[in-house]
């Protein structure tokens, strides 16, 4: 009986595997599909690297990460960088704290470093791994303490599509703004709260910005996970995957917290949960508040930008402490469309900052004593029905965009973006003693794009 040697026995079996399974229907050969489970498998190398912050960003830094159950033990090394490449004899190591995380399509490990007594205004290089499996190094800088110089970049909602329509979006963003000091994310980051392809697809979008410009993420709706008695928890990727300040409302922690950068506070909340519980914290968060400049962000909008969409309890509850305080800026997500108010919004409240009925949005009964600026947006490709209401600046809709915010001591300058790095909407802010904001309209203002 004849035989055929090994590499006509290979070719024999490549040619019956193509034929028998990656023949297509028009008779061209196609790749196999590569699945999720596959795809966003774990390994002993560390991927899903990010920062963020649990403390003061001028002293501290922390940086998350994922490997395969195999490693049980992990660590970061990290050392100021310099110019020459021994940086890395200079590195201490720091043991990670790991916690395991079953997902629907695997079981990985989630490690997490937290980089304490680090010097303001100082350029640090690090690395995370274990044994032979390390990450290459990443750079990031602390701020000055006091810092009164700085941009971060501002994302709505990723959601849909993240690997193919969102990715281009976060990197835009980086090419105008390459020394961003963070990056807001205002929920729905993901579609489904418990999909860790998706979360894969996140991480992958952002892939090295994630490893060298700190985070700032609040959960939204799509970060709620339904359970079996149809209410709604956090979903279990949250936490491992980033570890965010515990200074928040008990049971709420990395949820609700408050982040000091420089000279700005930025107020980060849950409007998914515990409206009222929230309230009285920001209360009191606001009255011990020094810094001049104020930022809340959280996924659902005191002003909807979106038809039937209205947010009333949030509204009654919450807005009447941002107009009493004075905030600034209110960064929002939610409604897969673009909407910006300038400094009167419809009041809602009282002058002693009382709860009053709500009075429905487009009518002309205005508050202009509390200057704050609300600002809806969408960085994702799923869009919306635009519904914009009068005291809305600048509208959008079918528009994916991002937004840059710079902070020059007492100046704020804000311009919204659209995925090609096109100026969409701008405005500056300006402190004035004793007074409210000044608002000045940037020279490219569209009112609003077509609705559909």
């Amino acid at each position: 009986m004849k035989t055929f040697g090994p590499l006509v026995q290979r070719c024999l079996l490549v040619f019956f595997l193509v034929g028998s399974s990656a023949l297509a229907h028009d008779g061209h050969e196609h790749a196999v599909k590569v699945e999720p489970a596959a795809y966003y498998a774990p390994t002993a190398m560390p991927d899903r690297i990010i920062l963020t912050w649990t403390g003061d960003p001028a002293t501290s830094q922390a940086v998350t990460w994922r490997t395969s159950t195999d490693v049980a033990e992990a660590y970061a090394e990290i050392a100021v960088a310099d110019g020459s490449p021994k940086f890395d004899e200079k590195a201490k190591q720091v043991v990670a704290q790991t916690q395991p995380l079953e997902t629907d399509i695997n079981t990985a490990n989630f490690h997490t470093v937290e980089f304490q007594d680090l010097q303001p205004g100082t350029k640090y290089a690090y690395r995370v791994g274990h044994g032979e499996n390390w990450s290459e190094w990443f750079q990031f800088s602390t701020p000055r303490e006091n810092e009164d110089k700085f941009s971060f970049i501002y994302f709505g909602d990723a959601q849909n599509d993240i690997r193919s329509k969102w990715s281009r979006v976060i990197r835009e963003a980086y090419s105008d703004a390459p020394k961003a000091a963070f990056m807001l994310h205002a929920g729905d980051l993901i579609n489904h709260a418990e999909n860790d392809a998706e979360w894969g697809e996140w991480f992958g979008a952002g892939s090295f910005l994630n490893a060298m410009i700190p985070s700032v993420p609040v959960p939204g709706n799509h970060e709620q996970a339904k359970q079996e008695n149809g209410e709604r928890r956090l979903t279990h990727h949250w936490r491992p995957s980033f570890a965010l300040p515990e200074n928040g409302p008990a049971g709420m922690e990395e949820t609700c917290y408050t982040l000091s950068f420089g000279n700005m506070l930025i107020v980060a909340m849950n409007s998914s949960e515990d409206l009222e519980v929230q309230a009285k914290w920001l209360t009191k968060v606001l009255q011990d508040n020094d810094k001049p400049w104020v930022v809340c962000t959280f996924h659902h909008p005191v002003y909807s930008t979106g038809k039937g969409r209205d947010n009333e309890k949030l509204r009654n509850t919450w807005k009447p402490i941002f107009d009493k305080y004075k905030v600034d800026l209110v960064l929002q997500g939610h409604d897969h469309t673009y909407g910006r108010t300038g400094l009167e919004t419809p009041l809602v409240s009282s002058e002693e900052g009382k709860q009053e009925k709500n009075i429905p949005t487009g009518v002309n009964n205005f508050d202009g004593k509390t200057g704050t600026v609300y600002v809806v947006s969408v960085s994702g490709p799923k869009m919306y029905s635009l519904a914009p209401e009068p005291f809305m600046n600048s509208t959008a809709a079918n528009t994916q965009l991002y937004q840059i915010i710079s902070v020059d001591g007492n100046t704020l300058t804000y311009e919204a973006r659209t995925a090609v790095g096109e100026i969409y909407d701008s405005f500056t802010l300006k402190k004035q003693a004793g007074e409210i904001n000044q608002l000045i309209e940037g020279p490219i203002v569209k009112k609003q794009a077509a609705a559909e």
